[in-house]
Formats: structure tokens, sequence, C-alpha cells
């Protein structure tokens, strides 16, 4: 399975067959508007004919670049980073952790061109038409994602939860980032179009 960063890449390398112009046709597009948030600058690009993916990769890129970065150190479409609150949750003690964080945003995007990744504080909501998933540190040494089905069963790693998520999942390694795991979030993404 490629990394994030590897997915981003080719991506990246097939933006202009896939929407029509090169990268710097939308960043010029990109900065000429006045808008600044994430979601906003999202739409507008999806308004101009460019699929969600793309157009939340080419944001990311966008804000890398403005911030000073390079384009695509933020892992575009799948894995938002750049915006600096996911830096902020996987920072100090909890930098180990960002891999898992990416390749559950990974899966997460591979759903469909619906997923948005809206960072928040604490944690990162993917959503459709409304929130299927969660992602985000549980502890020093683990990522938690909460996924919303209603009346599907608990197992030994499928554990019951409260608040905004039906189910959780606590994962300590990128190799959690199973079959199982895209399973539940599929499951979770199709009940929340």
């Amino acid at each position: 399975m490629p990394t994030p960063e590897e997915m981003a890449a080719t991506m990246r390398a097939n933006v202009e067959e896939k929407t029509g112009h090169p990268i710097s046709h939308w960043m010029e597009v990109l900065g000429r508007t006045k808008l600044e948030k994430h979601g906003e600058m999202v739409k507008h690009l999806k308004a101009q004919g460019v699929g969600h993916g793309f157009a939340n990769l080419l944001v990311h890129d966008f804000r890398d670049r403005k911030s000073g970065g390079a384009a695509g150190t933020g892992g575009g479409a799948v894995a938002e980073g750049g915006g600096g609150l996911v830096d902020a949750q996987y920072s100090g003690k909890k930098a180990d952790l960002r891999p898992i964080h990416d390749a559950v945003v990974a899966a997460a995007s591979g759903l469909g061109d619906d997923v948005e990744v809206s960072p928040k504080k604490t944690y990162v909501s993917l959503r459709r038409k409304k929130q299927f998933a969660q992602v985000g540190p549980a502890t020093n040494t683990q990522v938690e994602v909460g996924l919303n089905f209603k009346g599907h069963a608990t197992t030994d790693r499928l554990v019951a939860a409260g608040g905004m998520c039906t189910h959780r999942v606590r994962l300590a390694d990128v190799t959690e980032v199973d079959d199982e795991l895209r399973g539940w979030m599929r499951e979770a993404y199709e009940g929340a179009g």
C-alpha cells in the first residue's frame, strides 16, 4: 500500500490531466481570492469543476507555500497538516503518532471524492454529508479513531463509545490501519451519505 506522501505525489502528478490546468494555474487562482478558510477555498475550486480530493490537495499546497513551507509538506488531500491544528495535536511526545494519523486520513480520503477533512483543536473530523469518523491522539502512545454507525456490533477491537461517535478503535502502530479498520470506515462513510 502506498504511503500518504506517495498518494499525494501521485495526485500532484495527475492534477493537469484531471483538472485541465497545471498546479501553477490553481495556485494563481487561489492567490487571487480573498478567501482564507480552508473549506471556502476548497468550495471555490470545486465550483470551477475541480474534484474534492484534488481541491483539498491544492488548497493544502497553496497554504503550505503561503506559510513559507514547501508545497506538499502538509500531505495534501490525504493528510491535512500545514494548517497548524494537526501539527499541534502531534507535537512533543505525540509526534511519533503522526504517521498513524496520516494513514487513517489517507484511508478516509480514498473512500470518495466527497470526503471532507476538517481539523479541530483536539481531533480531525472526517465528513461526508455528516461526520462519519474522527481521528486524534488519545494518549502519548495511541491514536483513536471514532466511527459513527448505530447498531453495529462491538468486538474486542471495536468498542462502544459515547459522545460524537458510536464506536472507537485505538491504534498504536501504522500497521493497524488495516483492511478491518478500512471496512469499518467504509461502512460509516456509506451511512453518512
